[in-house]
């Protein structure tokens, strides 16, 4: 089956076989995806000078790379000021979880060449990283809007490949989320986040970004993004 893999922007092509090295023969794509809806419901707009996603695979695979540039940044941020208290298991804990998120980051830049967004300057200055409850109640939150970003825009992928790709992203990024719900409340991985069906929540992008951008200094809008269901 051919794949969109070679898709540019730019004239950059993303090599099929470095997505299948990464992601590995047979692994499972994301089980189940949320109905389609209008095409610009998803369409974010900014002031002049945001970011812009782009449209179809590459809008997808960029709306990822930005949320995994905030979430990188963030928990770079919180390894490197530890909060009053961070115990040993903390430190490693949230240390796993920032070298996933660059990983994660990396890959995508990597991906996505010539393709990609602009690096983005986060706004953590609403962030008291000194407060174990504030830092936490932050990462639970990025977390949780990261998991319901990926299973909201992960069907729109028309590339098999890039939905292998998300659904082994999203199952980690999903490990974080339980992770620190249980840091907060132990017992609570997925209390808030799994509907009456055993289903995760999803979000779309026109809900994911507005809350993105209250973290970034550059903004990543979706003025652009277009898909055909």
């Amino acid at each position: 089956m051919k794949t969109e893999l070679n898709q540019t922007r730019g004239g950059v092509n993303v090599a099929r076989r470095s997505f299948l090295r990464y992601a590995g023969t047979g692994a499972a794509a994301i089980a189940v995806m949320g109905a389609a809806t209008a095409c610009h419901k998803d369409r974010v707009d900014v002031e002049p000078g945001g970011n812009d996603i782009g449209s179809g695979d590459i809008g997808i695979l960029n709306y990822a790379y930005a949320l995994e540039q905030l979430e990188a940044a963030f928990y770079t941020q919180v390894v490197a000021h530890p909060y009053g208290g961070m115990s040993g298991i903390e430190t490693a804990y949230l240390t796993d979880i920032r070298d996933h998120e660059v990983l994660h980051r990396d890959f995508f830049k990597k991906a996505l060449a010539g393709n990609a967004i602009m690096e983005l300057t986060p706004d953590f200055s609403k962030i008291d990283f000194s407060s174990r409850d504030k830092v936490l109640a932050t990462a639970k939150a990025f977390e949780d809007l990261g998991v319901q970003a990926y299973d909201g825009a992960g069907y729109l992928f028309k590339s098999a490949d890039y939905l292998t790709i998300a659904g082994k992203i999203v199952s980690v990024e999903a490990r974080h989320a339980a992770l620190i719900s249980n840091l907060i409340d132990p017992g609570s991985f997925a209390s808030d986040q799994v509907d009456n069906n055993g289903l995760n929540k999803v979000a779309s992008i026109a809900d994911v970004l507005p809350t993105a951008n209250l973290y970034l200094k550059t903004k990543v809008s979706a003025q652009n993004f277009n898909y055909r269901p």
